[in-house]
């Protein structure tokens, strides 16, 4: 019985001291947040963008900005369209905490009509690692002008 109390002694004082309390690196008195997960975090400006209404035939584009309000580098691992008439592009190099970045998303209204909706993915090491950002516009065929 004696053993397993001192067993028990030492596997709670290893645990207690891989928790870091008030070791002064993240435990529990060391003012950091609980939250706080030392990642990037990607705040886009707007998430949905409306053209209105455009001709069939045009290539228009709009261009996303955001921010890295996280700790740490924002990576954009991938961006990707709902159709292959839709184009994002975006710079791959990594955005440091506080900067900005864009993603521009070029649609090429070609062979549409009517109302169309396309969403690009973007995938990141953000704290929320996938987003949806929409674009929106109304395209008038060339006959009904």
């Amino acid at each position: 019985m004696r053993n397993i109390v001192i067993i028990s002694l030492v596997l709670l004082a290893l645990i207690l001291s891989n928790c870091g309390i008030n070791s002064g690196k993240g435990g529990l008195h060391s003012g950091v947040q609980p939250n706080d997960t030392g990642k990037a975090k990607i705040v886009f400006k707007e998430y949905e963008h409306n053209f209105g209404k455009v001709t069939e035939g045009e290539k228009i584009s709009y261009v996303f900005t955001f921010q890295n309000k996280g700790t740490s580098g924002l990576v954009i691992a991938s961006a990707t369209a709902s159709c292959g008439c839709t184009v994002p592009k975006y710079n791959r190099k990594p955005i440091l905490p506080g900067e900005t970045g864009n993603i521009e998303v070029v649609f090429d209204t070609s062979g549409r009509s009517g109302i169309q909706t396309k969403t690009v993915t973007v995938e990141s090491n953000a704290s929320t690692p996938v987003v949806i950002l929409k674009i929106i516009s109304e395209v008038i065929s060339n006959s009904n002008k």
